[in-house]
């Protein structure tokens, strides 16, 4: 056995408080990090169900127009779906239109999507307007499209979601795609706008506004002489106050980290002095056996980093915990209107928890060569013969 991990064993460290302290502060790590990975994906996927990460339409007519379709496969179509990063594209349809319930008036968008249902004119409807209109699952909803003469259609709500964007002070409704078509007078293979959505990391505001770019290049030079050319636009460039929001979290996330790492480092060189204030006689008697000051100062590393790996192991334990109750049971709710979702989210990602742990546990480690500079001022005439 090496000297060194024996003398280290025997050494008794009545690190307590380091370890709570540790042990509390990676908890507060593990709750940012997978809280800020929550609201990340949540909102993500919000904008991606509203708009998509990047959605290409006609410049001319624009999402709206009930008079120039675009294709829902345009000749560029197999180019654009092969571009890296890209996941999926959905044809869309957008058309406003104005919803009665008693007495009120609400202008909302209706999106036509794809839909698997076989059951026409049935809605999904925001939460927002659900409450506004007092409408529930099953409800008849009227609805009045305004062009040349007006259209009335009577959908029956499906089910009521949660967004967390809106288009301004529109509320989007989901019905079906072939629902939408019918009421422009379209065909199957038309609609008014593609709907991209990207993989993991493209769905950054940086790398989303380069797919954007790429993907618009791509239909400019290789549509069709008989087809518009589409242009594209990233969703970060609509919602840029959500994009800058999320940043604002990484940051304060990365706050968190610093300073949680701080005081973790600083409960651990408190104790770790005290342990060598404890043990000056054995380091003399260390030193005068003919033990080197680095040698000697890796054992009380070696305690140290014993306690750190138990505050990290509690903490991670701790903080896990956590995020399966509030993943399963959402029981700390939030106000949707100031942070975008109804409930505190959660996303467990291992890789950043574990990158996580492993910086902030170097760098505790790292702090705590400053303490050891002790074991070389101690002089082991004086230590052994005191003691």
């Amino acid at each position: 056995m090496n000297a060194g991990s024996f003398i280290a064993g025997k050494l008794r460290f009545e690190g307590k408080m380091a370890v709570i302290a540790i042990a509390i502060s990676f908890l507060v790590i593990i709750i940012a990090v997978t809280v800020s990975a929550g609201f990340r994906r949540e909102i993500r996927n919000g904008i991606s169900a509203a708009t998509g990460d990047i959605q290409m339409y006609d410049p001319v007519s624009g999402n709206y127009s009930i008079d120039h379709p675009i294709p829902a496969r345009p000749s560029c179509y197999e180019r654009l779906e092969g571009v890296k990063g890209v996941r999926e594209i959905t044809p869309v349809i957008y058309r406003t239109g104005i919803i009665k319930a008693g007495d009120v008036l609400e202008g909302v968008i209706f999106k036509g999507v794809p839909d698997s249902d076989s059951v026409s004119l049935r809605v999904s409807i925001p939460q927002r307007l659900a409450e506004k209109l007092r409408l529930q699952p099953g409800d008849p909803m009227l609805s009045y499209f305004v062009e040349e003469r007006l259209k009335i259609r009577r959908f029956t709500v499906r089910d009521i979601y949660q967004s967390p964007v809106e288009d301004g002070d529109k509320l989007m409704v989901i019905a079906s795609l072939s629902d939408m078509q019918r009421l422009n007078g379209w065909t199957a293979d038309q609609a008014s706008a593609l709907e991209v959505s990207l993989e993991g990391r493209w769905r950054d505001a940086a790398p989303s506004r380069s797919k954007a770019m790429e993907l618009g290049t791509i239909s400019l030079v290789s549509t069709a002489e008989d087809e518009s050319p589409l242009v594209a636009a990233a969703a970060a460039d609509r919602y840029p106050q959500l994009f800058d929001w999320l940043d604002l979290i990484d940051f304060n996330v990365l706050a968190i980290l610093v300073l949680m790492t701080i005081v973790a480092a600083f409960n651990m060189i408190s104790g770790l002095l005290i342990l060598l204030l404890r043990n000056v006689p054995t380091i003399g008697t260390l030193k005068s056996l003919g033990m080197t000051d680095k040698a000697i100062s890796g054992v009380f590393l070696r305690v140290s980093a014993r306690i750190v790996l138990k505050g990290i192991l509690i903490g991670n334990a701790l903080g896990l915990l956590f995020c399966l109750i509030q993943g399963t049971t959402h029981w700390i709710r939030l106000n949707p209107e100031n942070y975008f979702v109804s409930y505190v989210p959660v996303s467990v990602n291992l890789p950043g928890i574990l990158l996580a742990d492993v910086a902030a546990g170097l760098a505790i480690l790292l702090l705590l060569q400053l303490p050891l500079i002790f074991v070389s001022r101690v002089d082991p005439a004086r230590t052994v013969r005191v003691s």
